[in-house]
């Protein structure tokens, strides 16, 4: 696959965002050496019996190439995926609960039913080369995952997000701010009960009948986006932007937080 390199601007240097994603990977945990390569993961999971299944619980499969690997139902808990190649992989009903996928690749990725909980997103790579699927999350454990993506579009409908840290870290500001971008994503039954999302891109994103209670919105970008249904009791929606998000039915609104300190509550559609 033809390397990603970053964007220079006129001045030669990096692009902000760019620099700053490279910055944040350079200084996550996880990049010590594979212990396999990348044919003997891939003997591994073709050679498994009938229902057995694979085990690699907490291997250091760290920068392998192993895209499109039919990973399925695959114990891959408390493994280090650090920069691993996973583009188009079959992860369906895999077991990645603590997993280390920072800095992955995880373009046309599928994770559908998959556990994820307690799994590390940072700075996933789903931007570049041929494949320009997003992953998919359909129905995933993910209560407790640590993620910061560019996800704009993808497909996380049923997935289990509570007590999920999606938002901007304020510690790493020296580093610039990075933000999840979940534009147009599909959170539709959603569970992201405790989930703090604050600064998040949301713009259109469909966030149907989810389920909201708790979570922190605190200036998170909401303009467009679909809460119909949605339950938001106790929800802090502080100097969020709900320009045009439609909160018709939805459920505890009277049980908000911050709506008084929120931008364009007045252009909402209730």
């Amino acid at each position: 696959m033809r390397r990603i390199t970053p964007r220079r601007n006129r001045t030669g240097r990096f692009w902000p965002k760019v620099a700053c994603v490279l910055a944040l990977a350079l200084a996550l945990p996880g990049a010590r050496g594979a212990e396999l390569s990348a044919d003997e993961v891939r003997a591994i999971l073709a050679g498994r019996p009938g229902a057995t299944v694979a085990d690699l619980h907490a291997k250091d499969l760290s920068d392998l190439d192993l895209s499109k690997i039919a990973a399925g139902r695959a114990n891959l808990s408390r493994a280090n995926l650090f920069g691993a190649k996973l583009i188009q992989a079959d992860l369906r009903g895999a077991n990645l609960e603590g997993a280390n996928l920072n800095g992955a690749w995880l373009m046309g990725a599928d994770f559908t039913n998959a556990n994820l909980a307690g799994a590390s997103l940072l700075s996933v790579v789903v931007l570049g080369g041929e494949v320009k699927t997003m992953p998919v999350f359909r129905g995933a454990t993910m209560t407790r995952v640590r993620m910061i993506a560019d996800l704009p579009g993808a497909d996380l409908s049923g997935a289990d997000l509570r007590d999920a840290t999606i938002g901007v870290n304020i510690r790493n500001q020296g580093m610039g701010q990075m933000r999840t971008d979940l534009s147009g994503a599909n959170l539709s039954g959603a569970n992201l009960a405790g989930a703090d999302v604050n600064r998040t891109l949301l713009p259109f994103a469909n966030l149907r009948n989810a389920n909201l209670r708790g979570v922190n919105f605190f200036r998170a970008r909401l303009s467009g986006a679909d809460l119909s249904g949605a339950d938001v009791a106790g929800a802090d929606f502080t100097e969020a932007d709900l320009d045009g998000t439609v909160l018709r039915g939805a459920k505890g609104l009277s049980e908000a937080k911050g709506l008084d300190r929120a931008e364009n509550l007045d252009k909402a559609i209730r």
